[in-house]
């Protein structure tokens, strides 16, 4: 982002790294002195403007657009985030690089090794998010834009700047992202291929940390597709798992749920997820792949190796490596967007049949909904009329005054007069 002076108004050009980003969040990222209700009063008077039009706070940036910013916010440091940098150790430098499997302009993929957290809570100190400084020390802070489990190792994303950010999140959100996972287990599925649809919800008593299935209303859809890539016997099994949808820890307790606990999840499945032997007991759950579209437009596919434990289990077992890398993944899930639409027009066809159905009802067999006589029904099969308060106001009357002197209502009666003849 470039900025420039003209008199006491202040114009800033948006960089690459605020593509797509909502007005308000820019100003909370570059100004954020300045308060979104002040934001909101400069846009409703029409001082905030974009390339000289007027703005919202709500509209999206584009790069190479021209932001003019009224005088109150120039004397703010542009650039001048909430929270100042922790200076990094060589150690944690070091760290974080041997991390890094991928680099570009917009996103940089690490290798996560296990029992280090993603992000910092309550006595962890240690985490990725710490170590992001290390991938630009001058520039722009990366971010993450989804996370793993501490004992999980695997590939992690996380977005080079803000626009990239905000690109990836929405992927990942509309579940375009497809994420294979490789995992041992114990024992061995009776089908080699399926999927698992148990909602998930959290655990009472947990304080959050811990998920279950839940059939009720209050559980949440959560769809894992699994299939045996090998089995050593019948006590062990090596699953690639594709979470369909991104639930707390839904791996590891949709495969326990099935009886089939992954190796080393003793959280959700006690000792019997510890194998005998010199098996390792951490954990066997390790991100290998991820395919997820780039911001040029090209798809980004990275693979990470697998941690030394995961791969000394595999070599006792028998398993090789290579006997997974050509599996077929399976056709993709479908975007919510395509689902909502898909599910909009079933619904608009469902209704369309609906009102067919009430108008033969109505109607009759064979019949179209329109007359097909234009002779008058008989006195015996019409339906009586409704109740007439009198003729329209102003109308002539077509019959003389009832008995209480009030006109009537209907035309004259036929026949002879009543009463006796003058």
């Amino acid at each position: 982002m470039t900025s420039t002076h003209d008199g006491a108004v202040r114009q800033f050009t948006v960089g690459y790294d605020d593509e797509g980003v909502r007005l308000d969040r820019w100003f909370k990222r570059h100004l954020p002195q300045v308060g979104f209700a002040t934001v909101s009063r400069w846009a409703r008077t029409g001082q905030l403007r974009v390339d000289g039009k007027r703005a919202d706070p709500a509209d999206r940036l584009t790069t190479g657009q021209v932001l003019r910013v009224p005088p109150a916010g120039s004397a703010v440091k542009v650039g001048q985030g909430p929270r100042p940098r922790t200076p990094l150790t060589d150690e944690q430098i070091d760290l974080a690089e041997s991390m890094a499997i991928h680099r570009d302009r917009a996103a940089i993929v690490l290798n996560k090794p296990p029992g280090l957290a993603t992000q910092g809570g309550s006595g962890t100190y240690e985490h990725v998010d710490g170590l992001l400084d290390a991938f630009a020390p001058d520039g722009p802070r990366p971010r993450l834009v989804h996370r793993l489990d501490k004992d999980t190792s695997g590939v992690l994303l996380v977005a080079a700047t803000a626009g990239s950010a905000a690109f990836f999140s929405k992927r990942f959100s509309g579940r375009t992202a497809r994420k294979i996972y490789w995992a041992l287990i114990v024992g061995v599925p009776s089908v080699d291929e399926g999927l698992i649809e148990l909602p998930l919800a959290k655990q009472p008593g947990t304080g959050g940390e811990k998920m279950m299935v839940d059939q009720t209303e209050h559980g949440m859809p959560a769809r894992t597709r699994y299939k045996v890539l090998d089995r050593a016997g019948n006590s062990t099994a090596w699953v690639e798992l594709q979470p369909l949808t991104g639930r707390t820890h839904q791996l590891r307790v949709h495969m326990a749920a099935i009886g089939h606990p992954i190796v080393g999840d003793g959280k959700y499945a006690g000792q019997e997820a510890f194998l005998s032997g010199s098996i390792s007991r951490k954990m066997h759950l390790h991100a290998r792949r991820l395919i997820i579209e780039h911001p040029d437009g090209t798809p980004l596919d990275v693979t990470a190796p697998l941690p030394h434990h995961f791969a000394a289990s595999m070599e006792q077992l028998g398993f090789r490596e290579e006997d997974g890398e050509d599996v077929d993944l399976g056709p993709p899930e479908a975007p919510r967007e395509v689902k909502k639409a898909a599910a909009k027009a079933h619904a608009k066809q469902y209704r369309k049949e609906r009102r067919g159905e009430r108008r033969r009802r109505v109607d009759g067999p064979g019949q179209t909904g329109k007359p097909t006589s234009t002779r008058a029904p008989s006195r015996a099969g019409a339906a009586k009329p409704a109740p007439r308060s009198g003729p329209a106001k102003g109308a002539p009357s077509r019959s003389g005054p009832s008995k209480s002197g009030a006109p009537r209502s209907g035309p004259p009666k036929s026949g002879p007069p009543r009463g006796r003849p003058r």
